[in-house]
Parts: structure tokens; sequence; C-alpha cells
């Protein structure tokens, strides 16, 4: 990677490489989600739990995608990292860098609310007594 005139990091994000990544932060967000169900103890508070975890990441996955996409298109192909947070020179430049966080952020909400729903339906399923039922 090489250092621009303004230290920026080269080369630029793709969103092939973001989508990716936040694809990947989104199946590692499903064991934290598994992890987290078993912290519940009773069986009504586990699906709920479950199903609000996954409400909440398909709304707010959304409408990270939907505004960093618009923010990457806003940018004009100048995307920069978090690592080049001291290279913005105004307060429009901002985008440049939450752009693909959001994206990334979006996707991985968007993996993990199917993921979600599915846990759901496991839970809902479960045999009285067993592990996945709970209390």
């Amino acid at each position: 990677m090489n250092s621009g005139e303004r230290r920026i990091i080269e080369p630029r994000l793709r969103v092939r490489d973001v989508l990716l990544r936040g694809a990947l932060h989104g199946l590692a967000s499903i064991v934290v989600l598994l992890i987290a169900m078993w912290c519940v103890g009773d069986h009504n508070d586990r699906e709920e739990f479950i199903a609000v975890v996954g409400g909440f990441a398909l709304v707010f996955g959304g409408v990270f995608v939907v505004f960093g996409a618009l923010f990457w298109a806003c940018s004009g192909g100048d995307i920069r990292r978090w690592r080049d947070f001291r290279s913005i020179t105004s307060q429009w430049e901002g985008i440049t860098i939450m752009a693909p966080a959001m994206v990334r952020c979006g996707v991985m909400a968007l993996v993990l609310a199917p993921a979600a729903y599915w846990l759901y339906g496991l839970v809902d399923e479960a045999a009285i007594g067993s592990w996945l039922y709970g209390s």
C-alpha cells in the first residue's frame, strides 16, 4: 500500500471488499447471537430476544446500506479507510470514511437478520426440556 501526497492509503477501498468483510463480520455476529441467546433463560423471553435482535438488524441494516450507498455515490470515488481520518480537511470529506463503514455495518446486520429469524424458528419448535428450549 502506498501513501499519496495527502497521506491517504492506496489502493482505495472497493465495494466488493467492503461487502465481503461485512458478510464475514455478519457470520461472526451469528456466533455472538448464539452465545447471547443462552444468557436468556426463559423460553418466551428467549424467543422475544431473538425476534427483537432480528428485527433491529433488518431495519438498521437496510438503513445503513441505503445511506452508505448514498454516501458512497456522493463521495465520487474518494473512499477512505478509518486510518485516513487525519487526511480529512473539511467537514464534507467525512462521508468518504463513513460510506464504507455504514455499508459494512449494514451488510453485517443484513446477514444477521435471516439467521436470527432462522434461530427463532428453531427455538420455537424445540422440544420442552431441551437445551434449545430454555427453562
